[in-house]
């Protein structure tokens, strides 16, 4: 099987054998991104974050069903922790996504963090890329929900929710984790709690506060464990993404590729620190700055030379 051929055919099986075999980090993942990477970045890529249990993979998928009734092709990447013991992940394919899955035009996929900060694979950019080449129209990225890292999304995606629940008393915490400057949209889920008005007044005056008037995000009211006002949501989701000027869409999708190259460079300098350096001698290392003979500086600084000698 030609899998960029398949892929760009949007075969969900090449997409599938693709995405493994980058989170595998195998030497032909790389021949396949360099081939469909010319038919990608021309999908909407939404990033959805926020609070453990604050609703986000069932509102991801009731934002599918609005979209699957514009005649989209959906992906999905849900970020799940990590296992330690068998470094997947977790959750496995998310199971409220799971109607979805025999739909020809949505793909799911689940990644694991694998010890990756900031609530993402380390894969998930390159996921997202076979994914556009797999001609998705819009990519729903779901976060693990961690708190303060989550703000690595912003790395990866056009647009960005950030989803709080009234009343859970995440709310402060989230203005303490800085996503208060990430979000494009913030969607107060669980919208159907009697605390929802208060948590929309303090979310109001913090924004306030924190952002000039013209900067400030919509607010969106959701249930969606009923799927009420879902189609709102998806209704700013598109004014948002439509209303960009050209100069800031280039400006952004320009930023997320210098994001995409940077994480490649720094994993391959790991790769070569990786191969490059025997266990017994990086234990030794070890021991020598364990007692204190040297520092982990001076030894980093002298492996890089060694790289740059080679």
């Amino acid at each position: 099987m030609n899998i960029v051929k398949e892929i760009l055919k949007g075969s969900p099986k090449a997409m599938a054998r693709a995405i493994s075999l980058i989170e595998d980090r195998d030497s032909r993942a790389q021949e396949i991104l360099k081939g469909i990477f010319p038919y990608s970045g021309k999908s909407i890529v939404i990033g959805i974050t926020g609070a453990p249990g604050s609703g986000k993979s069932t509102l991801v998928n009731e934002i599918v069903n609005v979209f699957k009734e514009k005649q989209k092709k959906i992906g999905i990447i849900a970020v799940d922790p990590t296992s330690p013991f068998s470094g997947g992940a977790i959750l496995g394919d998310r199971i409220r996504m799971m109607r979805h899955s025999a739909d020809k035009d949505v793909f799911i996929r689940s990644m694991a963090t694998r010890g990756h900060l900031g609530g993402l694979s380390k894969a998930s950019s390159e996921a997202i890329t076979v994914l556009e080449a797999g001609g998705k129209d819009v990519i729903l990225v779901e976060t693990v929900g961690v708190g303060q890292d989550e703000v690595e999304v912003v790395k990866l995606a056009d647009l960005i929710l950030v989803i709080l629940t009234p009343g859970a008393g995440d709310d402060i915490q989230i203005f303490k984790a800085g996503i208060m400057e990430i979000a494009d949209i913030f969607v107060l889920n669980k919208a159907d709690s009697p605390e929802t008005e208060r948590t929309e007044q303090h979310l109001k005056a913090m924004l306030d506060l924190g952002l000039n008037k013209e900067e400030i995000p919509p607010i969106v009211k959701t249930v969606a464990t009923t799927g009420e006002n879902v189609d709102s949501l998806v209704k700013h989701i598109e004014n948002i993404s439509s209303g960009q000027k050209e100069k800031m869409k280039t400006a952004r999708k320009k930023r997320l590729i210098l994001w995409m190259l940077k994480d490649i460079i720094s994993e391959k300098i790991y790769q070569l620190f990786d191969f490059g350096i025997k266990e017994a001698e990086l234990e030794d290392y070890v021991d020598q700055i364990f007692r204190r003979e040297t520092d982990p500086y001076t030894i980093a600084d002298d492996f890089i030379q060694k790289l740059k000698d080679s």
